[in-house]
């Protein structure tokens, strides 16, 4: 039971560090392309630019955080699938 367990610790602590590495990889990229957006925002010209250029930012972070969301709870998944594997 002792080997079980210690298993299933090793796999929850690797299944935990690969969360934190993705939450960090998308922190990073999420500030860098925010960074981005100011500037392509105070370039604009117009109004109607304005707007476009928001809008399109809008989109492609929503898109970016809901694709990183199904990563992150697939790594979830798989976490708990490997931690509950040596107890089968």
């Amino acid at each position: 039971n002792m080997d079980r367990a210690m298993q299933s610790f090793g796999a929850m602590s690797r299944g935990m560090q690969a969360i934190a590495a993705e939450v960090v990889d998308y922190s990073k990229k999420s500030i860098e392309d925010n960074a981005a957006a100011a500037e392509k925002l105070m370039g604009s010209r117009s109004i109607d630019t304005f707007v476009e250029v928001q809008s399109n930012i809008l989109r492609t972070n929503y898109e970016q955080m809901v694709a990183r969301a199904n990563k992150i709870g697939e790594l979830y998944i798989d976490l708990a699938r490997d931690a509950y594997k040596p107890f089968e």
